[in-house]
């Protein structure tokens, strides 16, 4: 069998240190993960969180190396999230990966976290050319490649719906991440209360809705359960009504939901009636790989190596504020 590509994917943005080793065919060998869980009512804590992946990094390196059956020889490129993340947490990742690179003497190739995401759910869907609705902790977009870039169509103007659903579920005293305990509440849920939805153009806005439903829960006039059901309702229906303004301008045949949110069953819905509206095929990044994981950085690390993306250990300092419209795509044509 002809010798394909070897390559190490370091993802540390935020709560979790990923490690994974991914080849060139697309055939992911290990993907381990450790994550930093804050006590319930509390958001991720930057410096907690990187000292939790400076701790957790050799075990989790060795058990990716384990389970791969792959040694650390075999490797042709080391790939780190550069951004955008939370600082400290980005630069523990990038510490361990310029280590690695210099120790192995192979390229250091510097991936954005974002776009990980949606490399990693394009190869496990078999998207060609989708229209994007990327929604997790960071990001909250909708994107379409075009001119050598993945360009952005709509976004939040605030907080992003991972945002919204964590800081709620803090509000509420639940466990981080707050998504998928929203998620099974609002299966409880039997009565829709009005809230705020806003939507410009193609753009949604959430640190309203985050502010009115507070306020409503610190009432205690509405059970838990309704206020659950009716925050993903609005929130979502924002979001799938931009996308569909963006897909029937674009008229993509695809449209790919991928991003730590893209787990949550009741969007998944939504944006398949869109996709169905306009004639186009609705795919999803299979549920173990929605969420943030070393698999996204080590497939875009192959996708760039082969391309001739690499850093030198002088210039890969991290980016915690990174756009992914500035970030040039040659892999894709």
């Amino acid at each position: 069998m002809e010798k394909t590509e070897i390559c190490l994917g370091i993802e540390s943005t935020a709560h979790t240190f990923g490690v994974s080793l991914v080849t060139g065919r697309g055939e992911i060998l290990s993907d381990e993960r450790s994550v930093y869980k804050p006590p319930p009512g509390r958001g991720i804590h930057p410096r907690e969180s990187a000292q939790h992946h400076a701790q957790q990094a050799a075990p989790t390196l060795k058990e990716a190396f384990r389970k791969a059956g792959v040694k650390p020889s075999q490797i042709d490129a080391v790939a780190f999230s550069q951004g955008p993340g939370l600082g400290p947490c980005l630069r523990t990742g990038a510490t361990v990966a310029r280590a690695l690179a210099l120790y192995l003497k192979v390229p250091l190739v510097p991936v954005h976290h974002a776009i990980g995401h949606i490399e990693l759910a394009a190869l496990k869907t078999g998207a060609v050319d989708p229209l994007v609705v990327l929604v997790s902790g960071g990001h909250t977009s909708i994107v379409a490649f075009s001119a050598g870039r993945w360009r952005v169509f709509g976004e939040t103007e605030d907080i992003t719906l991972g945002n919204l659903l964590d800081a709620f579920a803090r509000e509420a005293g639940l466990p981080s991440p707050g998504g998928p305990m929203v998620e099974r509440l609002a299966g409880e849920g039997k009565r829709f209360v009005e809230l705020p939805l806003t939507v410009k153009g193609n753009d949604v806005s959430y640190s309203g809705l985050l502010t009115y439903t507070v306020k409503l829960l610190r009432e205690g006039v509405h059970r838990l359960e309704d206020l659950c059901f009716s925050l993903q309702e609005v929130a979502f229906s924002a979001l799938a009504e931009a996308a569909e303004r963006a897909l029937a301008f674009l008229e993509k045949k695809e449209l790919l939901l991928a991003g730590g949110v893209a787990a949550n069953r009741t969007l998944q819905k939504k944006l398949r009636i869109v996709a169905r509206e306009h004639g186009a095929r609705f795919l999803v990044v299979p549920r173990e790989y929605s969420g943030d994981c070393g698999a996204q950085i080590a497939w875009t690390g192959i996708l760039a190596y082969r391309c001739g993306v690499q850093v030198s250990v002088e210039r890969s300092q991290v980016k915690p504020r990174w756009r992914l419209d500035s970030v040039p795509i040659p892999w894709r044509r």
